[in-house]
């Protein structure tokens, strides 16, 4: 499995991926576990799970329901005002809160995929949180709603067909001349791996508004709690993966 940087940083759908990332001593803060638990002081918490996208179906709709379903514009990737986006856009139901109303944030670092000559493709969601139950209350949102049975849209185009959870100290990656992360930066591993462009050329569709409005939905939801959500996020040394 080969991954890629698709475009200028664009997930397989055509929408640029990870536009809210924190940066700097915000990203730390996401990031990075602190000396409240000083048995994993300078690690993270990394989600991996593997999304297979029905790029058929994604590219069928005009780009103005593709918009709305994720909360963003295509072309720019500015979100939505909330009068416009709609209560079951992946991007209003991934933003979690605190008990005082603060947004909490992770880091996302996503890898588009694709295999030439399979009609496999699709997204490694890849998820950096001091606190696991962060991406936990995001992935409860999109399977089971918030409110209840209002799911993620994006979840009748793409599947979850794998998940993990590990713990890792982001120190193992410093490289020379950088900053230790618990005082600024995180250095996470950055994506690799080689361009299968030929693959994925057809993935990102059109740009521009076609001028179509919304389509009405025919498909069924797609990719349920079992595959989504692993049951309560636990802490855990190594990787647990389905």
């Amino acid at each position: 499995m080969h991954g890629f940087r698709y475009f200028d940083s664009r997930d397989l759908m055509g929408f640029v991926d990870g536009t809210e990332n924190p940066v700097a001593d915000e990203g730390a803060a996401a990031v990075v576990i602190d000396e409240q638990d000083p048995d994993v002081a300078g690690g993270t918490y990394a989600m991996i799970q593997k999304y297979l996208h029905d790029l058929d179906a994604w590219n069928a709709i005009s780009v103005e329901d593709q918009e709305l379903a994720i909360g963003r514009r295509k072309l720019d990737g500015v979100e939505l005002d909330d009068a416009t986006k709609p209560g079951d856009a992946h991007t209003r139901l991934t933003v979690v809160s605190d008990d005082d109303g603060e947004e909490l944030a992770i880091l996302r670092d996503n890898m588009p995929f694709g295999t030439v000559g399979s009609a496999e493709f699709g997204t490694y969601f890849v998820g950096y949180a001091a606190d696991p139950a962060v991406p936990e209350r995001m992935l409860r949102n999109m399977v089971i709603g918030d409110p209840e049975g209002c799911t993620d849209r994006i979840l009748d185009f793409s599947t979850a067909v794998t998940r993990g959870l590990g713990r890792g100290d982001v120190r193992a990656h410093r490289r020379p001349g950088r900053r230790d992360p618990r005082g600024g930066a995180p250095p996470l591993p950055r994506r690799q791996g080689r361009a299968a462009a030929g693959a994925a050329g057809r993935a990102v569709g059109p740009l521009r508004r076609d001028g179509a409005g919304p389509a009405a939905r025919s498909r069924p939801r797609r990719g349920g709690p079992a595959a989504l959500v692993p049951g309560r996020l636990s802490a855990s040394s190594g990787w647990r993966s389905r």
